[in-house]
């Protein structure tokens, strides 16, 4: 079996599905099949709750303060199960902060509007800007959505308005002028934007 739990740098990170309806040309999954201490991050197929539970319990949360849903797959193609995951979690382990790294299509992949649902059991959400326009977006991310750009900025309008904290997120392999109106983009919604140094 895939590692469900694993770590990375000084956090726990959530690997519950590799379902993803994006095949972005920068994603980590297309040069390696793990990250941090995972052996591999592969499924074969999503883990059930029993066994998500059970790598909850016997992993050891001593001396960790946040445990991210982040793994090689989108977590809100696996909604239901990261809901469920984030409520035991808490159960078990209340100081721990969570966190969610998405691609910002939940509400496309769940056919409803699902930020303020999320934020009843996770903390702070991390959405994956990408890029400056719908027609980069498609380029570089691939996703089988179509306006999957504008579903994305709607979903990080809604979750600035219920989670504690909301930022997006870019690589900086993308041209200066693109970082720019990123910003731009961030700061015109009142959201902060995290400039992430590219890893391969």
């Amino acid at each position: 079996m895939a590692d469900i739990l694993y770590v990375y740098k000084t956090s726990i990170y959530a690997n519950l599905t590799n379902k993803c309806p994006c095949r972005c040309t920068f994603c980590i999954r297309n040069n390696t099949d793990s990250v941090g201490s995972a052996d591999t991050l592969w499924h074969k197929h999503d883990p059930s709750m029993e066994d998500i539970k059970k790598a909850v319990d016997d992993f050891d949360f001593t001396g960790y303060k946040e445990l991210v849903f982040c793994g090689y797959g989108e977590p809100t193609s696996a909604l239901d199960n990261m809901l469920e995951t984030a409520k035991y979690v808490k159960e078990k382990h209340p100081d721990i902060k969570l966190r969610l790294n998405t691609n910002g299509l939940s509400d496309r992949i769940n056919n409803k509007p699902t930020a303020e649902l999320i934020s009843k059991y996770i903390d702070s959400v991390s959405i994956s800007l990408n890029t400056c326009s719908s027609e980069k977006y498609d380029e570089v991310c691939r996703p089988v959505f179509d306006h999957a750009y504008e579903s994305m900025l709607k979903f990080a309008e809604d979750a600035k308005k219920y989670f504690e904290h909301t930022q997006f997120s870019i690589v900086d392999t993308i041209p200066e002028e693109d970082i720019k109106a990123c910003q731009k983009i961030a700061d015109d919604r009142g959201i902060y934007l995290k400039i992430r140094k590219y890893s391969d």
